[in-house]
């Protein structure tokens, strides 16, 4: 009688625990997703971040740079492609309401003609200024195959104004051409750029991101001349909430 009350009394608990898994009401939640990115939703990515880096040319490997500033971005398509390509198009826009190049200084001279030059005068040094990126096209990477790391390429273009012409221009030697009165550059530069980088989400909606990216600075010769800085890496740290 015991061993017949005993196997009663198993059965009963195997059909409430099944019952209890099957339940809608008790039956646990599924986890939930690890990335904002799904077929369904477009989030909008609102970031801060900090940027820095140097010129990588021979002329200008002296140069450096520092912003702060943030990024605004709308994912446009839902998850597509194959494989390794596999993800989403978002257009974006990045501000850095402060932009620093810290540059070497040099002596220049005002020549107006061969022969006479102003006595020489420092040049160079820190450049201050904003910068905006309204075009930034960039490609999520959702099929990498980890849960919470997504990769990203980006390519865009934006401009740069500066406190002072840059970067700065003129001699040694000392002659019309590099110090005469039509030997300037701009306060106004362009940016094109392409870069790399991930998202790790912490969260589906907060995620620590990391970017390395190459960025052209040139005038489009708007100055009488147009050194600009052919090529530079800056990498950048930020942190982004993604809204439905």
């Amino acid at each position: 009688m015991t061993r017949i009350v005993r196997r009663l009394s198993a059965a009963c608990a195997l059909s409430i625990a099944a019952l209890l898994s099957t339940s809608p009401l008790l039956a646990q939640a599924a986890p939930a997703a690890a990335t904002p990115f799904n077929s369904t939703e477009r989030p909008l990515e609102l970031g801060v971040l900090a940027q820095g880096g140097v010129g990588v040319t021979d002329e200008r490997n002296d140069f450096k740079f520092f912003m702060l500033g943030g990024h605004v971005g709308k994912v446009l398509t839902p998850n597509v492609g194959p494989g390794i390509v596999h993800g989403n198009f978002e257009y974006a826009i990045e501000v850095f309401p402060f932009w620093q190049s810290y540059t070497p200084t040099f002596e220049r001279r005002l020549c107006t003609a061969p022969g006479a030059c102003s006595a020489p005068y420092k040049t160079g040094g820190t450049y201050t200024g904003v910068s905006i990126t309204p075009i930034l096209l960039r490609w999520n990477f959702t099929g990498s195959g980890h849960r919470k790391i997504t990769p990203w390429a980006q390519g865009g273009g934006g401009l740069i104004w500066t406190n002072h012409k840059y970067p700065g221009f003129g001699g040694p030697p000392y002659d019309e051409v590099n110090d005469g009165y039509a030997a300037n550059t701009s306060v106004w530069n362009f940016t094109p750029q392409f870069g790399v980088g991930m998202h790790y989400f912490l969260t589906p909606r907060r995620s620590i991101d990391f970017g390395a990216n190459a960025v052209h600075i040139s005038s489009s010769s708007l100055g009488d001349k147009n050194p600009g800085v052919n090529a530079s890496i800056q990498f950048s740290v930020g942190y982004t909430w993604w809204k439905k």
